[in-house]
């Protein structure tokens, strides 16, 4: 459940009216694609993957509203769990992240295909296919707590590199996601070393804060601009607000899984904080301690949701270089 922390955080934005979406042009709802009938790659960009992350529903509708269109290739404008974000209470805010399991973890075929049923796995199964067939994604998401924006590059070298070329926020995490299930990131080829296909997700900062929004259209343009579907001359005009930043690169070496229903901090992180010493205790999971695993450990979005099988925290190695493996 979330905590009171998550509570006090003051919703500065709102959800865009998506309802004139509903239709799309895909078969699928809330989901629209535009072929240039050029060669070129299939970019696509993700919103709501969880209900309560605004940010992503504003920047799609900008799009929409501006009529982005592709020069070559296919561009796919998304809004993935819609019953969560139509959901959305301003006066109860984090309770529309998901209506029965979160639709980022997913992300592999044996739970697409196999026979759980819940509201998320119907639509994952309703837009898989569409993923299927995606070069290029970048998934828009936000945080819980006000800090440092950033991407999450999936565990490879090449992930790495395009979050370099991407360049819109300073810290990099590199990581294999999570032991309660994989994210849309991550699915299939997006995690494959060998595959072209590339994925990137942004975290553009605190969920409700203006920022947010505003960081969310300036990466989609971006996105669009570097995967060669739209030109820089078009994006230019949305990308002063952010310019191309000199990043940080941090590897997670592990996350840490809450084992019982009374884990703690023992301050209250709010994500990238550094920890000099190895085996300082963060926190306690019931009686055992939570320690730090090595020197100049980075704390990676430590979470308020803390129940049995969530991720508290990832725990975090700086890299000298993208490449580095």
């Amino acid at each position: 459940m979330p905590t009171q922390d998550d509570l006090n955080y003051p919703v500065s934005i709102y959800p865009p009216d998506i309802s004139a979406y509903r239709a799309g042009n895909t078969g699928v709802e809330y989901v629209h694609q535009f072929d240039s009938g050029k060669p070129g790659p299939h970019v696509m960009i993700s919103a709501v993957v969880h209900g309560n992350e605004l940010s992503g529903a504003i920047a799609i509708d900008h799009l929409l509203k501006h009529e982005v269109r592709p020069l070559k290739g296919k561009l796919t404008l998304g809004f993935m769990n819609v019953a969560a974000f139509l959901s959305f209470d301003p006066e109860n805010p984090t309770f529309s992240r998901f209506i029965d399991e979160d639709f980022n973890r997913l992300w592999t075929k044996d739970v697409l295909e196999g026979n759980r049923d819940s509201v998320e796995l119907r639509r994952a199964r309703e837009v898989h296919p569409i993923l299927d067939t995606v070069d290029l994604l970048l998934d828009i998401h936000s945080m819980q707590t006000t800090t440092l924006p950033l991407i999450v590059a999936g565990p490879h070298a090449k992930g790495r590199e395009f979050a370099q070329q991407f360049g819109i926020t300073e810290m990099v995490v590199s990581d294999s996601g999570h032991k309660a299930g994989r994210r849309m990131r991550d699915y299939e080829g997006f995690s494959d070393p060998k595959s072209s296909k590339n994925a990137l997700l942004i975290e553009c900062g605190q969920h409700w804060e203006v920022s947010s929004s505003e960081l969310a259209i300036t990466a989609a343009w971006r996105f669009l601009s570097l995967s060669g579907v739209i030109s820089e001359e078009t994006a230019v005009p949305y990308l002063s607000a952010h310019p191309l930043v000199k990043q940080k690169f941090v590897e997670v070496s592990e996350p840490y899984t809450i084992k019982t229903k009374s884990f703690r901090f023992v301050e209250r992180y709010v994500g990238l904080e550094i920890i000099p010493a190895a085996a300082t205790i963060i926190g306690y999971d019931g009686e055992e301690p939570l320690t730090t695993p090595y020197e100049n450990c980075v704390l990676i979005m430590p979470s308020r949701r803390q129940l049995p099988g969530d991720t508290a925290v990832r725990f975090g190695k700086i890299l000298g270089t993208p490449n580095n493996s």
